[in-house]
């Protein structure tokens, strides 16, 4: 009897903002996101460069970039704007791209901070939660399955 394969693959996630982009990992296979790295600068060579350097390292087959929503789920300007940053990623590094809402992730980053005394001084900190939080709910989004 052989055993039925179980995907094993990593993914990187983004909470795309205009001074910072947060990093965040994981693996279909153990569905744990784990904070990264911030890419700060305000330059897309910059930027993608940072992106290039994170893929070639980690390999991942997915990528997931959290989409900005006000509260009754409608666009406004940081949605056009994540939204055209996911398509330059799929385009750039020919990898699957998952739009995931990302509403209030930045906020309960935030929170978590505030309780462990990080405050406002744990910007970077922030935007890497917050890409874990948006990453956590893709997994948790797809089920065990």
């Amino acid at each position: 009897m052989s055993a039925t394969p179980v995907s094993d693959a990593t993914v990187l996630a983004f909470d795309f903002g205009t001074r910072r982009i947060g990093v965040a990992v994981g693996n279909t296979l153990v569905r744990v996101a784990h904070p990264l790295a911030t890419i700060e600068g305000e330059g897309n060579g910059v930027r993608f460069a940072a992106i290039s350097a994170l893929i070639g390292e980690w390999q991942p087959r997915q990528l997931v970039v959290g989409v900005p929503l006000h509260a009754d789920g409608s666009s406004h300007g940081m949605t056009l704007r994540a939204r055209r940053f996911a398509r330059q990623l799929g385009g750039r590094f020919g990898l699957p791209v998952a739009e995931v809402d990302e509403r209030c992730t930045t906020e309960l980053a935030q929170s978590q901070l505030s309780a462990t005394g990080a405050g406002r001084r744990g910007r970077a900190q922030r935007d890497e939660i917050a890409a874990q939080l948006i990453l956590q709910g893709f997994f948790d989004e797809r089920g065990a399955h």
